[in-house]
């Protein structure tokens, strides 16, 4: 029997090692360097409550992945005892019945959940996208309103034509205004840089689709149309505009702890606590690696294939070969930024809907330049198991930085009580209205594009020479991509394995908001 060895139990990596299992006769070994499963998708566990780590929501224009999905984790029945849910697959209308009927676990489901998120800003909330009504306008005032349209028109009919940097690429879609208004602090937030010095592409990965014309043709097509409620599918509506999506009962986690049960229930296996390290080659294959178990002891694997999740900067300084030095030069300028997310279990927030109840966010976007964080999540709202007494608000503060910056090195009470006075002062919460905290840090969350990013496709090259090895999921790939899209790239990569016919430009090709085959089709 063949053997994979795959480096990273997160969504790119679990979903090789089960589509392998299913599909061929290639046993998959998955080396997880931490103790949890799921990579970023985790869910994190602190006294009872759950925390999701930058929030997931469960949706794909990819038939493949919503299939994939709901085939594991049912939908669980609706509120009104309907038990039944729509869904477009490859343009034809299926009924997924509800996982109460379909499941022996009721609680391995996926709930349907409605999309809220909001911008807060000048210390009141904004709807995301903007909606063309009364309250904007009050928010915001006629003078400042006048000006993004005027901005917008003058983008429109003077775009600026090379678009080089993230800059370029915000104003031409949603005018200068806009742009300074509502994208460049919290995008500066998030990287770190001026969004003149961040590559256009990372526009095209993430927001491609998006723009101030999308935004009110969305506002409109909300407003008149009267599409099924029930279709959760949402193939026309651009991803960061979606009205709702699936979300596991328990967290991200659960279903990727469920993926890697299965996995070693089939035969393969996942050990935790391994480091991956030395990667032997033989001529353009790699034939072994090297890990370090939880107990320190090293081990050699021999491989027949080879998946790798780590980041790129590492794999290239792993590889046991002479790597060309121009190589190394890029591959050693790749910058990363790191994460904290600040847990904040809460009696009630300051801040309410207008019928004084409490917020429906599932997050919201902290645009205020007087605070470091970026952005608040209200994990009640991705699913009502993630807190474990509902009466209270089990709230979650994230930060951007790096790991050499002073918050990444505060101690966690510190960091807790600092962003707890940040939250405090932009008006969220009352400090003595906080009864616990929890602070997870995550290294290398967001691959940058920026630094050496502009030679990437240098080592895209390199990389590709090693045809049995395969550059998947969002720091393997050095590519911001979603859970769905670092899903696509393995399964991509386990089609090419099982026909027998390698080509790694497909992989490459995979994209946030590219149009899949089955809708080109």
């Amino acid at each position: 029997m063949k053997t994979a060895v795959i480096i990273g139990a997160g969504p790119a990596g679990l979903t090789a090692a089960l589509e392998l299992l299913r599909r061929s006769d290639v046993r998959p070994i998955v080396l997880e360097a931490t103790e949890r499963i799921g990579g970023i998708s985790c869910t994190i566990r602190h006294n009872g409550n759950r925390m999701d780590i930058g929030g997931h929501r469960f949706f794909s224009k990819a038939d493949r992945v919503m299939e994939w999905w709901t085939e594991l984790m049912p939908i669980a029945s609706t509120e009104n005892g309907s038990g039944f849910h729509t869904i477009h697959y490859q343009n034809k209308e299926r009924l997924i019945a509800a996982a109460t009927d379909a499941a022996s676990d009721p609680d391995l489901v996926m709930l349907v959940r409605p999309r809220k998120s909001r911008i807060y800003f000048l210390r009141s909330f904004f709807d995301y996208p903007l909606a063309l009504n009364a309250q904007t306008l009050r928010q915001l005032g006629l003078w400042r309103m006048t000006k993004i349209g005027i901005g917008y028109l003058r983008a429109r009919l003077f775009p600026r034509r090379n678009e080089k940097t993230l800059e370029d690429f915000l104003i031409n879609r949603f005018g200068t205004e806009l742009y300074l208004t509502f994208f460049k602090s919290y995008t500066e937030k998030v990287w770190g840089v001026p969004c003149d010095q961040i590559s256009a592409e990372w526009g095209a990965q993430r927001i491609k689709g998006l723009s101030l014309r999308t935004a009110i043709a969305h506002f409109l097509k909300k407003t008149f149309s009267r599409r099924k409620a029930d279709d959760i599918a949402q193939k026309s509506t651009e991803t960061s505009l979606i009205e709702k999506f699936l979300y596991p009962k328990f967290g991200p986690g659960q279903l990727w702890e469920y993926v890697a049960a299965l996995v070693k229930s089939k035969g393969g296996e996942v050990r935790m606590g391994w480091r991956a390290g030395k990667l032997h080659v033989d001529g353009a294959r790699v034939v072994s690696v090297d890990a370090v178990d939880a107990q320190g002891i090293s081990h050699t694997i021999p491989a027949d294939y080879v998946f790798s999740t780590m980041p790129v900067r590492e794999l290239i300084h792993n590889l046991d070969v002479e790597v060309p030095a121009e190589i190394r030069v890029i591959a050693d300028g790749l910058i990363y930024r790191d994460f904290i997310t600040v847990g904040l279990l809460v009696d009630r927030l300051t801040v309410t809907e207008p019928d004084g109840g409490p917020l429906k966010d599932t997050w919201i976007y902290i645009q205020e330049p007087d605070v470091l964080v970026g952005r608040l999540q209200i994990f009640n709202n991705w699913s009502p198991y993630m807190v474990a007494d509902p009466s209270k608000v089990w709230i979650g503060l994230e930060y951007f930085c790096y790991e050499t910056d002073r918050l990444w090195n505060m101690p966690d009470d510190e960091i807790a009580r600092f962003a707890i006075a940040e939250i405090e002062k932009i008006g969220i919460l009352k400090a003595d209205q906080v009864r616990d905290s929890h602070v997870v840090r995550v290294p290398k969350t967001y691959p940058a594009y920026f630094g050496t990013y502009d030679r990437f496709d240098e080592i895209v090259r390199y990389m590709d020479r090693f045809e049995n090895l395969f550059l998947v999921g969002r720091n393997g790939m050095h590519k911001y991509n979603n859970q769905d899209h670092s899903m696509l790239t393995a399964m991509t990569a386990v089609d090419q394995i099982v026909a027998g016919q390698i080509d790694k430009a497909a992989l490459w090709e995979i994209n946030t908001e590219q149009e899949y085959h089955e809708e080109k089709k």
